[in-house]
């Protein structure tokens, strides 16, 4: 298992959300293709945004927390027909559960909870070096067209 963490949540020129894992030594990356509700969920827990009332991932880690389990680790472990599979590794007070999970929400979870992040050998196979995934340029033009304050900022950028 090859331990990883969110570089960052970012966007490919169709503007869909893409969560970029790397290694510890920040040489090589998996990008893994979101939901844009899944990337809402990922960047609130990048952020720390607590919420008044709890969104999935919030209700999920206080079930675990309310029947004494814990998230353990979570870890991407294959990949099918173009789509990524994990596992979320629970330690309950009767041993360890494994839970089938899109790698969307282990993630999320993760996040929230402090877990560790893995991937398996077999999907460490489909990362490519930083360099070839992030040109800057186009991320910092793609950075400043999505600034915006709020319903506002876009109208005027429509005239």
């Amino acid at each position: 298992m090859i331990p990883v963490l969110v570089k960052e949540l970012t966007f490919d020129l169709s503007l869909s959300p893409v969560v970029l894992l790397v290694d510890e030594s920040e040489r090589r990356v998996l990008p893994i293709w979101v939901g844009p509700f899944e990337a809402q969920a990922i960047a609130m827990a990048l952020q720390g945004v607590m919420v008044p009332r709890p969104m999935t991932h919030d209700l999920i880690k206080s079930l675990c927390e309310h029947l004494g389990a814990s998230v353990r680790s979570v870890v991407i472990n294959d990949i099918k027909d173009g789509t990524y599979f994990a596992e979320m590794y629970l330690q309950t007070t009767s041993g360890e559960v494994v839970v089938d999970s899109r790698p969307s929400d282990a993630i999320a979870l993760a996040l929230r909870t402090g877990a560790k992040m893995f991937i398996s050998e077999k999907v460490a196979g489909y990362t490519m070096p930083v360099a070839e995934l992030i040109d800057e340029n186009q991320q910092e033009e793609l950075r400043r067209l999505l600034e915006f304050d709020g319903p506002d900022d876009y109208k005027k950028s429509l005239h």
